[in-house]
């Protein structure tokens, strides 16, 4: 890795000598301290919202933009609650019954209706996709 021989001075008295960073460096290291001390006090569940809440009520003023912001370079997260998933709605319900037996061939017009929900594509078959009409059975 190639850098300035000024960097890697400049780099290593900031680590020798802490005083002599910026304020809003300083600051970021003693904050930093305060959010870590939150977050394990919380179980390590907290977010961002509720360690910048806490630091609040503990007389820490600070933005919450700092607080997400220090706690993205930490790499600490709360945890998401989980919620639970409905993915089937179990009915105990008995079908309708078979009324023509299968047997959808009529002797005569006007002898068998049938109905049924049939789904299509919204512009194709024109209306809002769904043709809930009676049908009549027309073989004979």
């Amino acid at each position: 890795l190639h850098i300035a021989p000024s960097t890697y001075y400049h780099c290593q008295q900031q680590r020798h000598h802490p005083d002599k960073r910026s304020a809003r460096a300083q600051r970021d290291d003693w904050l930093k301290k305060e959010i870590l001390r939150v977050y394990d006090g919380n179980h390590q569940v907290y977010g961002v919202r509720k360690v910048w809440r806490q630091l609040l009520r503990e007389g820490i003023r600070v933005a919450r933009c700092t607080v997400a912001r220090l706690m993205a370079v930490m790499g600490l997260a709360g945890v998401l609650r989980g919620k639970k998933v409905r993915t089937t709605v179990s009915r105990k319900a008995v079908a309708a019954g078979d009324r023509v037996n299968r047997q959808f061939v009529a002797e005569r017009p006007d002898q068998l209706w049938v109905a049924d929900f049939t789904y299509g594509v919204p512009g194709v078959q024109g209306g809002h996709g769904c043709l809930n009409e009676p049908r009549v059975c027309l073989e004979y």
